[in-house]
């Protein structure tokens, strides 16, 4: 499945453009307080009861809320809480990995088999590492019945699993394509990366987040909640339509995504998250080029080139080349992204009460449009 941008962009056609031939000559405009304040205007809706919008960079800033945090109470959304990241956790997996590469403990063109022997079917061909990180591995996606079946995720929204389990759901079918030939994005990858991660150093994915990311960037309310199901000191409530009643759902086990979009934090956080890797705070030259390499291939299902690098992802909106990631979880759609150069980040959260296929709601097209614009001089 192709990330949740991949809707954006096709919604919003009318509005993407390839980099303009002199781009370089290019600057962005402040940000538009009105059109932004517009694109989460409304809201509460049917769709989606509350949203935030965190924009900084040396083009200008603008943080806005709108809706509610609560439904039953109608307080609020707190600019400052914490919401689900959902798949922003698979750049936080990537930097581990990288990190590790960087310090020759894992070689990125080794197969998967190396590191977690007995893992993969006898039948696959080898793995090689780097292909998890750029969704080229062509191991088959998480399946698991009901997943997307509303009374079947509020039914089960405390039961554990392990990531062995989950990736056995995808390993039982065969390999999708030979690995490296093409792209298709897929949580099994980065469950795999994370299970590497803890095999290789022998410590638990949190600690590693903690050690390796958080600490080094001072991150003190982004965390890894492993099998704790709350949610502590909210932006907002998450909620799910069940029937056509909104059901409570911030309380909810993350095992299932796990390592691929499992992670807990803030719009302050994400920002000063993209803002260090960009810097080159926590990795090498080497490994900084993998982050903004995409690999010259199409996707699997033949819509297009490539999106995603070994960790983020490309798009190009308005003229303006941005690179980071989506992520959704029940109850929460949230994004981080940036220019290279940083005159641009944007952060965002909102709360859709319908886990959409493609991951995102249509308020999250309003946000990109309003944030993501390029005046030629």
């Amino acid at each position: 499945m192709r990330t949740a941008v991949v809707a954006i962009i096709a919604a919003a056609a009318a509005a993407i453009s390839a980099v303009p031939a002199g781009a370089a000559a290019s600057t962005l405009p402040p940000p538009n307080d009105a059109a932004l304040q517009a694109s989460i205007s409304g809201l509460p809706d049917r769709d989606t009861t509350g949203a935030l919008v965190r924009i900084t960079g040396s083009a200008g800033a603008w943080s806005g809320t709108s809706g509610v945090s609560d439904v039953r109470t109608n307080a609020p959304v707190r600019e400052r809480g914490r919401f689900r990241v959902g798949s922003i956790t698979k750049v936080f997996t990537a930097v581990m990995v990288l990190q590790l590469a960087q310090e020759r403990r894992i070689d990125l063109d080794e197969p998967v088999q190396r590191y977690l022997p007995g893992v993969l079917p006898a039948d696959y061909p080898p793995v090689p590492v780097y292909t998890l990180l750029d969704h080229t591995s062509g191991l088959p996606s998480v399946d698991i019945p009901g997943l997307t079946d509303p009374q079947w995720v509020l039914d089960h929204r405390f039961d554990h699993w392990s990531p062995r389990q989950v990736l056995d759901t995808a390993l039982r079918h065969p390999i999708d394509f030979q690995p490296g030939s093409a792209q298709k994005y897929a949580n099994t990858s980065y469950v795999t990366a994370g299970m590497i991660v803890e095999k290789v150093t022998g410590r638990s994915y949190a600690r590693n987040l903690r050690e390796r990311i958080t600490g080094p960037l001072g991150l003190c309310h982004t965390s890894f909640p492993e099998d704790d199901p709350s949610l502590p000191n909210a932006a907002a409530r998450g909620y799910l339509d069940v029937d056509g009643k909104l059901v409570d759902v911030t309380e909810m086990n993350q095992s299932i995504p796990g390592t691929a979009g499992a992670i807990i934090s803030t719009a302050e956080d994400l920002d000063g998250f993209i803002t260090g890797l960009f810097r080159g705070r926590l990795l090498s030259q080497e490994m900084m080029t993998r982050l903004f390499t995409v690999p010259d291939v199409q996707t699997s299902d033949g819509s297009g080139p490539a999106l995603y690098s070994q960790g983020l992802m490309r798009v190009t909106m308005n003229g303006v080349e941005v690179w980071g990631k989506t992520g959704s979880r029940h109850g929460y759609s949230s994004g981080v992204f940036a220019t290279r150069g940083m005159e641009r980040k944007l952060t965002y959260s909102v709360n859709p009460t319908v886990k959409s296929p493609d991951g995102q709601p249509l308020i999250v097209r309003k946000i990109a449009a309003a944030a993501l614009t390029r005046t030629v001089v």
